[in-house]
This record gives structure tokens, C-alpha cells and sequence, in this order.
């Protein structure tokens, strides 16, 4: 009697799982569709991402602030279509995990994906192109500088070209730095200090210059007058 009691039991428990299974079924199937094709759309957007970011070559802008020699020091091979696509990718896989996880009604990792992964990498993608759009921005206007420098007549038009290149990049990183939240007060205080020390530095730079380019001309002037 004991033994067809504990039978009964087992053999509900059993019936009972496996209605719950065969009622979870289309669940697992509606959730593995949607990751399958989050993850294909993640490799594709990577690789649209990477060609993009190579087409712009932005990797040659990075290269002339000596960004590939600090990185193979570490062992890391310069590649920034690379690392974009990826944190795109991942982004997007992401994206699809938390509708995944909706099906299946795992709330609770769920949450911790959309409030902590979802919420932090926009933010580094941001940073990501901040500092990338500073590559190619310190890049042109370093040329620019040194072509009106050297058209001036102004001997120190290479360092004007360096100043305002790091200047640049300078901004761009304590930028990038209050983007990701990182010692944002810091990077504040910073900045201001960094912004009154170029504006002085510039400013003598520019000045001595000047005061060097006007005596030539001055000299040019009086020359002319005499023949």
C-alpha cells in the first residue's frame, strides 16, 4: 500500500513536469529565435561598424599621435573598426539577451542587464567616438596650424602645430572621462586648468611669433622703400 502510494506520487510529479515542460516549449523556442537573430544582426552591424571606421582612416590620424606604439607596448595591435564593431556588437547582443530573457521571465537578470550593461555601454561607445572624432580633428587642424604658421613666416610654426594637436586631445580625453563618469570633479578642474594654460602658452607662442614675423615684414617694407 506504502509502495503504490510513493507511485501515485512519482508518477504525478512526473506528469505534472512534464505538462510544465511541454507548456515552457514554444517559450524556448520564441527565445532561441530571437537570440539567433540578435546575434546575426550584432556580426553584421560589426562589420558594417568596422568598414565605416576604416573607410574614414581613422587608425592613420591615431597612428601620427604615436597611439599604435603606446598600444603594442601592451601587446594590442591598433585596430579601431575592430574595437567599435565589437562594442556594437555586443550592444546589440545584449539588446536581443534582454528580450530573450523577457520570454523566459528571468526578471531578475534581466534588470541587471538593463540597468547596469545596458545603461553603461552606450556611454563607452560615446566615449569611443569622442575620442576618435578628436583624432581626426587634431590631425587637420595640426596641418592647418602649420601651413598658416609657416605661411606667416613664424619659425616655431612645428611646436604651434603640437600645442594645439595635444590640446585637442586633451579635451578629448577629460571629455571622454566625464562621459564614462570617471572622476568627472577631477576631470572638471582639470580641464579648466588646462584650458588657462594653453591660452597662455598660445598666446605667448603666437605673440613671440608675431613679434618675429612683423620685424621681418617691417625689414621687407623698408628694404622695398630703398630700391
Amino acid at each position: 500500500m506504502l509502495l503504490q502510494t510513493w507511485g501515485d506520487v512519482l508518477t504525478r510529479s512526473f506528469q505534472e513536469l512534464g505538462v510544465g515542460l511541454l507548456g515552457f516549449l514554444p517559450n524556448i523556442i520564441v527565445a532561441l529565435i530571437i537570440f539567433v537573430v540578435g546575434w546575426v544582426v550584432a556580426v553584421l552591424l560589426s562589420h558594417v561598424v568596422a568598414h565605416v571606421v576604416g573607410a574614414l582612416k581613422v587608425d592613420h590620424a591615431l597612428k601620427s599621435a604615436n597611439f599604435d606604439e603606446v598600444l603594442g607596448r601592451a601587446g594590442i595591435r591598433l585596430n579601431t573598426g575592430h574595437f567599435l564593431g565589437e562594442l556594437v556588437k555586443w550592444f546589440v547582443i545584449v539588446v536581443f539577451l534582454v528580450a530573450t530573457l523577457d520570454v523566459l521571465g528571468l526578471t531578475q537578470v534581466n534588470a541587471f542587464l538593463q540597468n547596469v550593461v545596458l545603461a553603461y555601454i552606450p556611454q563607452v561607445i560615446a566615449a569611443a567616438l569622442i575620442l576618435l572624432i578628436a583624432a581626426v580633428i587634431a590631425e587637420a587642424l595640426r596641418k592647418a596650424v602649420i601651413h598658416g604658421a609657416k605661411a606667416a613666416g613664424i619659425d616655431a610654426a612645428g611646436l604651434l602645430g603640437g600645442l594645439t594637436k595635444w590640446a585637442v586631445w586633451i579635451f578629448a580625453i577629460l571629455i571622454a572621462l566625464s562621459q564614462l563618469g570617471i572622476a568627472d570633479f577631477f576631470a572638471r578642474t582639470l580641464f579648466t586648468g588646462v584650458v588657462v594654460a594653453l591660452a597662455i602658452a598660445l598666446g605667448l607662442a603666437f605673440g613671440l611669433g608675431g613679434q618675429e614675423a612683423a620685424a621681418r615684414m617691417l625689414e621687407r617694407m623698408h628694404k622695398d622703400m630703398m630700391h
